[in-house]
């Protein structure tokens, strides 16, 4: 129990369907075990990759004030630049020795949900930056279909309609998000953490990691082991809100980030979240009379927007939305 699953999901991606349970199964297998594995045989290439990386570093080598032109505590919609120690993910450690830029479904301000004052609907605020946006705006895209193929095949083993999570990530809350971890000497002190101990909010992430390592997951044995970078991979777990769907059948495991010693790390992880109104309820099949149902029923946004403030000073401070 000391090496996360690495699961080829390339059958998901070929015309005969008839492949999808065996993957289906491993799926199914490391989510209920251990919430957390590796994919490979995804059509994100290693180029995409490069160009992305390359934009991320010349971003966060920017001057404070520039990066703070679109400082995301500025905004109602949680969009844009997190400066370092902005999100404090472990309430027992110190806030995060990290750097953000997130964004979201890119909503322009003349739509209904952007008009109707709904949280977490907007446009998105990126840097002026030559070939940040259109690049940026393809990948949470392109990210947004690996992970609804991904939530495809879970819904075999959970025995739901097979359009399940399609239906529901109509017009989705899914971020995009690129960090920069500074090198360990930079923390404030030897408690601070580049991410502290945490799970996930939502449903499904996709996270890529650059080469730096630091990434550990608590197994179920309550023990912190290292999920190192393996080309070619994203690592994905579940979060929250798939935990409350799945009735705890799904894991959403405890994880952080040690920042390196002399080096800066990078990464990029999409929060895949549903359309904002929708209903988070015990699935089905995950539920018996032996077995009821461990959580009431809330929206998406609900719980998100509880989470956040949780985490980010500014969020609390802000009026409820």
């Amino acid at each position: 129990m000391n090496q996360l699953p690495v699961i080829d999901i390339s059958p998901l991606y070929n015309n005969d369907e008839t492949a999808w349970p065996a993957v289906a199964e491993q799926i199914d297998q490391a989510c209920r075990e251990w919430g957390f594995f590796y994919i490979k045989g995804h059509p994100v290439s290693a180029q995409r990759i490069d160009a992305l990386l390359d934009q991320a570093r010349r971003f966060f080598a920017l001057p404070a004030a520039e990066k703070l032109r679109i400082d995301i505590t500025q905004t109602r919609h949680h969009r844009g630049y997190g400066a370092i120690a902005t999100e404090q993910l472990d309430p027992d450690k110190p806030s995060d020795l990290k750097e953000t830029f997130d964004m979201g479904l890119h909503l322009p301000a003349e739509h209904p949900e952007v008009l109707a004052g709904k949280p977490l609907r907007g446009p998105n605020r990126h840097p002026i930056q030559p070939g940040w946006e259109a690049l940026m705006e393809q990948h949470y895209l392109d990210m947004q279909a690996l992970a609804q193929t991904l939530l495809r095949a879970m819904t075999i083993a959970l025995g739901i309609e097979r359009d399940f999570f399609d239906t529901r990530f109509v017009e989705p809350v899914s971020v995009l998000r690129l960090i920069h971890y500074p090198p360990r000497h930079a923390a404030s002190s030897v408690e601070q953490q580049g991410a502290g101990a945490h799970t996930d909010y939502g449903c499904i992430t996709l996270l890529y990691q650059d080469s730096a390592g630091g990434l550990q997951v608590r197994n179920v044995s309550g023990e912190w082991i290292d999920a190192p970078p393996i080309d070619g991979t994203f690592v994905v777990n579940l979060g929250d809100m798939m935990a409350r769907w799945s009735n705890d059948r799904y894991r959403s495991t405890p994880h952080r980030v040690i920042s390196p010693l002399g080096i800066d790390r990078y990464s990029m992880p999409f929060f895949a979240e549903p359309h904002p109104d929708t209903l988070i309820e015990c699935l089905p099949g995950c539920r018996d009379p032996m077995h009821p149902a461990k959580y009431p029923t809330t929206t998406c946004a609900e719980f998100l927007l509880s989470r956040f403030a949780d985490t980010y000073a500014y969020r609390r401070e802000q009026e409820p939305v």
